[in-house]
Order: C-alpha cells, then sequence, then structure tokens
C-alpha cells in the first residue's frame, strides 16, 4: 500500500504545480515538454541496470512506451482544450471516472475477480468522482463541444489500461525506471515535434520560468508513474482495486490540497464527495 500512497500524493502535488503554474504565468505546454524531459532523466538516474541507450529500441516494451508518449501528449491537449471549452470540473470528471476501462480491462483479459462489496465500492468510487468534482456554477455545454470530454474519457482509460497491459506482460520490476524515463523520452520528443511545427507560424521563445515550472513538475510526475508501476504488483489488490482506489484518492487528496493550500471553497455536494471516496476506498482496498 506504500507504493499507492506515494503514487497518489505525487500525482495530487501535480494538480497543486497546475495550479501554481496559473498563479505564476507559466506556458503550460512548454513547462510539460520540459517537465517530460526532467522525469526521462530522473528514470536514467534512478536505473541501476547496465542497458546502454543505443539498446532500448530493442526492448520488448519500446513501442509500447513510444504509444504511450504520444498519447501522454495528445490526451493533455484535449484536456486543456476541455478545460477552456467547457470546463476544468468536466475535464476533471471525465479523467477520473476513465478508471472504467482499466477496471472493464482487467476483469475481461486477467479474469480479476469481484466481489459485491468491491462492486459497490467501485460504484461509490464514480459518484465521488462526481460529486467531489462539480461546482455550483452551472456549465452550459454546446452540442459540438461533447466530443472532448468523450475523448478525454476514452484517451486517460487507454493510458491507464496500456500501463497496465505492459506492466503485466512485458516489463520487469528492475526495468521500472528505465521503462518510465522511454515513456516521458517519447512524450518530450513528440511534444518537441509538436512545439517545432507551431514554430513555423510563431517563433520560440526561451522562458526561464517555462523551464523552472517543467523542472517543478517532471520529479513528481515521473514518480507518479513509477510508484503506480510497483503498486501493480501489490499482492491482494487486482488492477481494478488499484485504479479505483489511485484515481479516488487523487480526487480527495487534491480537493484537500485545494483547501488547505489555496482556500478553495467547496460545497456540500463536494464534502459529499470526499465522504464516498473515503467509503469506496476502504471498500475496495479492504473487502
Amino acid at each position: 500500500m506504500l507504493d499507492l500512497t506515494l503514487s497518489v500524493l505525487f500525482s495530487s502535488l501535480i494538480f497543486v504545480i497546475f495550479k501554481l503554474f496559473d498563479t505564476y504565468k507559466v506556458e503550460t505546454l512548454y513547462a510539460i515538454i520540459t517537465n517530460y524531459v526532467v522525469a526521462c532523466i530522473v528514470g536514467l538516474v534512478l536505473y541501476q541496470g547496465e542497458t546502454r541507450i543505443l539498446e532500448v529500441p530493442s526492448k520488448s516494451w519500446f513501442w509500447g512506451t513510444f504509444a504511450l508518449g504520444f498519447l501522454f501528449i495528445i490526451v493533455f491537449n484535449i484536456m486543456a482544450r476541455t478545460s477552456q471549452k467547457i470546463g476544468v470540473s468536466v475535464a476533471s470528471v471525465a479523467t477520473k471516472m476513465s478508471l472504467v476501462i482499466p477496471v472493464v480491462f482487467g476483469l475481461i483479459i486477467y479474469k480479476e475477480q469481484l466481489g459485491p462489496y468491491k462492486i459497490l465500492g467501485i460504484l461509490l468510487a464514480l459518484a465521488a468522482v462526481y460529486f467531489a468534482s462539480i461546482k455550483e456554477k452551472s456549465v452550459v455545454i454546446q452540442k459540438n463541444a461533447l466530443l472532448l470530454p468523450i475523448l478525454v474519457f476514452i484517451g486517460s482509460g487507454l493510458i491507464d489500461t496500456s500501463i497496465k497491459y505492459l506492466e503485466e506482460t512485458y516489463i520487469e520490476k528492475s526495468e521500472f525506471p528505465l521503462f518510465s524515463a522511454t515513456v516521458f523520452a517519447a512524450a518530450a520528443t513528440v511534444g518537441l515535434v509538436f512545439i517545432l511545427i507551431k514554430a513555423i507560424k510563431k517563433p520560440l521563445r526561451v522562458n526561464l520560468r517555462n523551464i523552472a515550472g517543467g523542472i517543478l513538475l517532471g520529479v513528481p510526475n515521473f514518480f507518479s508513474i513509477y510508484f503506480l508501476l510497483r503498486a501493480l504488483q501489490t499482492e491482494g489488490l487486482n488492477s481494478a482495486s488499484i485504479f479505483t482506489i489511485n484515481n479516488v484518492a487523487i480526487v480527495m487528496f487534491s480537493t484537500l490540497l485545494g483547501i488547505v493550500l489555496f482556500k478553495e471553497k467547496i460545497s456540500l455536494k463536494n464534502w459529499g464527495g470526499i465522504a464516498l471516496a473515503i467509503i469506496s476506498i476502504f471498500l475496495v482496498a479492504f473487502a
């Protein structure tokens, strides 16, 4: 459970850093790409094997990491667009409710078993994500924008499912740092190509604030994935339980951090969501 707890803590810290980006006017896209470079470097430093960089493409999981890196960039941009067009709460709900996809994947592909209490816990988890994320102010959604949260839902679910599949099928435990580093290297590469294409219309400018923001984000981003990989090997908890606890705990803890650090106001429904989150975690983890 320690690995899962650390994954939740580092993932929640990412949301705090994103909030600071807004406060200090950090350009998110450039900071994100810097963060991927930093996360890659952290993984390479932690890896204790003797594999040379030129040998990485021969690894059985290499093309999977490249696909994941591509997904990271694409889903991030869709999340940003969803937040701008519809609202942050909608993007958050779509992202975290995507836990349904890896849960169903685990049940079908790996024949994982869920008792009645765990099923109840997962259903409560979905309700918790919704109530903890919604705002009192109603959001008017245009029909042509409905595709955005659907794409966020599918993309986020595919990322979690892919991580589970690669961890289960190809990756040795000793290679977790190298695997994570390669994922972030692929994401950085795709991001750099994206920026170079944009540079055709708008010249690039080096901004130390964006670089500093990327460095600050890169370390917790790496460890959020690294400890999730380790958590997926926890005995007594299947992937359905891991992803449910991880996503719900992140929503709950991030909400509490928002209250403590940024004096955010939350509604009675939000408090109800936090209460449901606590109940769902206990049901899934200890049933």
